[in-house]
């Protein structure tokens, strides 16, 4: 047997140890790393594919660049998880939408960062996302006393850094859910000239301090002569002229703030604006009221009135669903026609529908509407909210748990959720109407899908087309849907009538 020198053996040990070392690089060089967030891109075709440093949340989509990309767990813009599908990355790139994002209510630690989660680890990237440069629109009383509640109204009233009003520092504030209401306390002495001043870290706003009138709803827009009507606003003291739908309106009660008027409706009414003058100005809404049957021909279609329920070319109901078409005269009852003798004051016909309580994740009756003219093809370039779905409801019995929800028929993927039981995010309270009364919904508030929420809670549509297609005509269906966890405290018992879209702006 030959013996093996110790040079031998030296010169075999550093082969052995080269080897492994040269293995144990080629599995380094195989595993996967902790992710690495370098950039983000416009997600649109070149030119404009360009890297990005900041945006307005409005669920568009972006490239996410890097390394070690696959295999996300979770994408996060603000703290706010996104919906994604791994098929549509790879090592270096992930395409995800930016979620739909209430600034009201995100944790601000995590305010303009990416947070991305894999397998492997977890990367965080700075990345300014905030809502839009706020607007103020509207001070609910100019007039309140030293220490009231004072609401400003507009849109992206959050993130606030600083608040003037007439001078006076502001520095106590809370917005409302969706940003459109900023309210804080009246100081003292009260300044009743001057500028609001407001800064946001998306920007900054100024609004005069001024009562110009303003209206922003109206109880019932489709009342019958000799009904109790209330149109709301701000500013709505020394009124010089009112007139509603054509009418002069002479005798009525103004509420002590000055935000709505109340009076009986005379039988003198037909369709046409509401419109309050005032010792400041005057405010006059953008569509009629009283305007049930207004419907305009274009061709050989009708716009503004999707259905009216009535006999007719503006009918609209498609005969299935689960609702009724129904009465609230007992005379009128027979056919067709079911009795519905505690939603009084309405001498028409009008859909109802009597759901019991939902199962978590349930869907109820429906109440399909056949294609329609909601926009007139001229006007499909039009903001989006400009435009808005209107429809009286009356909601005799509580009712507390379920969305009404109205869904485009151009490709069903947007909704829009009536919820107002529903008070906050964690709060609820049984609701009723008196009477019928006309819900406003702008088309700014048809959403797309979430991926945790569901319908009507992801991003809003952005154009016309996308919603109503490139005509602007289209169908949609109204149903009910519980989108909770649990069973509906309450069932659903209600009536729809005048389905129509007019221009709010």
């Amino acid at each position: 047997m030959k013996k093996i020198s110790h040079r031998q053996m030296y010169f075999l040990l550093v082969c052995c140890m080269t080897a492994f070392c040269a293995l144990l690089t080629s599995c380094k060089n195989d595993t996967i790393g902790s992710p690495v967030i370098t950039a983000v891109r416009n997600y649109v075709a070149s030119p404009n594919d360009t890297i990005i440093n900041s945006a307005v949340a409005k669920g568009q989509w972006v490239v996410i660049e890097g390394k070690y990309l696959q295999d996300a767990l979770q994408i996060s813009f603000d703290g706010v998880p996104a919906a994604f599908n791994n098929a549509l990355f790879s090592s270096d790139h992930a395409v995800v939408q930016i979620p739909a994002i209430l600034f009201s209510t995100i944790d601000m630690n995590k305010l303009y960062t990416i947070e991305y989660k894999t397998t492997t680890g977890t990367a965080s990237f700075s990345f300014k996302l905030g809502p839009a440069a706020p607007t103020i629109t509207a001070i609910s009383d100019v007039f309140a006393n030293p220490g009231d509640s004072v609401f400003l109204y507009g849109t992206d009233l959050v993130l606030v850094e600083s608040l003037n009003y007439g001078g006076a520092k502001i520095s106590s504030y809370k917005s409302n859910l969706d940003g459109t209401s900023l309210g804080f306390v009246m100081p003292s002495p009260v300044p009743t000239s001057g500028k609001v001043l407001l800064t946001t870290k998306s920007g900054s706003a100024s609004f005069d301090i001024v009562a110009l009138p303003t209206i922003t709803g109206v109880s019932n827009e489709n009342a019958n002569p000799g009904d109790s009507v209330f149109v709301y606003g701000t500013y709505l003291k020394g009124i010089q002229l009112f007139t509603f739908g054509g009418a002069a309106i002479t005798s009525y009660k103004l509420s002590a703030k000055g935000n709505s008027i109340g009076f009986v409706l005379p039988s003198s009414v037909h369709s046409g604006p509401a419109s309050v003058t005032t010792v400041f100005g005057t405010a006059t809404t953008v569509y009629d009221v009283y305007n049930q049957y207004n419907v305009q021909s274009v061709g050989s279609a009708t716009t503004g009135v999707l259905a009216n329920m009535e006999w007719g070319d503006a009918f609209g109901w498609g005969w299935w669903g689960g609702a009724n078409l129904s009465v609230s005269d007992a005379g009128r009852t027979g056919g067709w026609l079911t009795l519905c003798a505690d939603m009084a004051t309405n001498p028409g016909m009008f859909m109802s529908i009597n759901e019991g309580t939902l199962a978590a994740g349930a869907k109820g009756n429906s109440i399909p509407i056949g294609g329609a003219q909601w926009i007139p093809a001229a006007n499909m370039n039009d903001p989006v909210d400009n435009w808005a779905l209107k429809f009286e409801i009356n909601i005799p019995k509580a009712w507390n748990g379920g969305a009404v929800c109205i869904q485009s028929g151009f490709t069903g993927s947007y909704t829009a959720r009536y919820e107002p039981w529903q008070i906050s995010a964690t709060a609820t309270a049984a609701y009723t109407t008196k009477g019928w009364t006309t819900v406003t919904i702008p088309l700014s508030m048809f959403r797309a899908k979430d991926a945790t929420l569901g319908e009507g809670k992801g991003a809003s549509v952005t154009t016309l087309a996308n919603l109503l297609g490139p005509t602007g005509k289209t169908g949609c269906s109204v149903f009910i849907n519980n989108y909770g966890t649990s069973t509906t405290t309450t069932g659903f018992y209600g009536g729809f009538d005048n389905f129509r879209v007019v221009k709010i702006k």
